[in-house]
């Protein structure tokens, strides 16, 4: 079996400022690409305890009525950005396109603050919790130094300097802004039907109940969810530990049993797709219904040499 701690050491021995593409690219590329994902889906579950943030997502419609369209956005622009870095041409085109999403959203400062926070420390608790092992110092310096360089591109305003004060910033916000508001139910809702969607019919009636128990008590109140059942909360524990194991000691077979597509509703991508084109204002492919209901995009002829896979 190969050093499961190889990469750690690696990782360890670089710069978290000056090298934290590197860093964030292994770290969540290759030692713990199934469970980044899955802090990232708590993250964006997080920003709708937000009444504020809520109800733009609600009067925009984009995730209770396209929300396996929006998710697949969020997840090619970033992982544009992570496969490529911030100053390579593609990462360049990933963050224009996620600031001409934001155009005409009227989030205030500190809420687009706490959305970049959720992106570099819900996946730390996850891993945290239920990764084979947990981050090391590196890898959290070097996930806040890549997201802050994030933020700068994005213009957020008063961009905490160190990773501890951000951490803190996060946890007040929490505290401050967290409360039930009827648009954080039916946003949650349908990122609830999303998340559930991707599993096999007799599974996804078991993990409708289950998935809520990876949420903090704070997050479900503000979303309106019930307390997990005890039996809901010992599968998510079971299913949880047990990836750890088989991530920990076959990380080979486990990356090829749990990966998913990288973006269901662009079929290939990114073979056939123009970068500049990803994102809510996609307006040069006609729309179909997929599985879930939401659209599916055909693939529109562009020159293959300007495309190629991030990941």
């Amino acid at each position: 079996m190969r050093d499961r701690y190889a990469r750690a050491r690696y990782l360890s021995g670089l710069d978290p400022e000056k090298d934290c593409h590197e860093i964030h690219r292994v770290h969540s590329r290759l030692e713990f690409p199934w469970d980044y994902g899955r802090g990232l889906e708590i993250a964006l579950w997080k920003a709708c305890c937000v009444p504020a943030v809520s109800e733009q997502l609600h009067r925009s419609g984009h995730v209770e009525h396209l929300s396996q369209k929006r998710y697949d956005d969020t997840r090619i622009l970033l992982g544009e950005i992570v496969a490529n870095g911030t100053e390579s041409s593609r990462g360049r085109q990933a963050i224009r396109q996620i600031n001409r999403a934001h155009r005409g959203v009227t989030y205030a400062n500190e809420d687009m603050l706490y959305i970049l926070s959720t992106f570099i420390y819900e996946p730390v608790h996850w891993i945290d919790r239920w990764g084979w092992r947990k981050v090391t110092d590196a890898e959290k310096l070097g996930s806040f130094y890549f997201f802050r360089r994030i933020g700068r591109l994005m213009n957020i305003d008063s961009l905490p300097e160190g990773y501890h004060s951000f951490l803190e910033f996060k946890n007040r916000y929490e505290t401050r802004c967290f409360r039930y508001a009827e648009s954080n139910r039916q946003v949650s809702e349908a990122i609830l039907r999303l998340y559930v969607s991707w599993y096999p019919r007799p599974i996804a009636r078991l993990m409708s109940p289950v998935l809520p128990a990876r949420l903090d008590e704070q997050a479900r109140r503000a979303l309106g969810l019930p307390e997990p059942r005890s039996w809901a909360t010992a599968t998510n524990t079971a299913i949880l530990t047990a990836h750890a194991c088989f991530e920990r000691y076959a990380p080979r077979a486990a990356a090829k049993l749990t990966s998913r597509p990288a973006a269901r509703t662009y079929p290939g991508y990114p073979t056939g797709y123009d970068l500049s084109e990803i994102g809510p204002t996609h307006d040069a492919a006609q729309p179909s219904k997929g599985r879930d209901g939401d659209r599916v995009l055909h693939r529109r002829k562009v020159d293959r040499t300007d495309l190629h896979h991030h990941g």
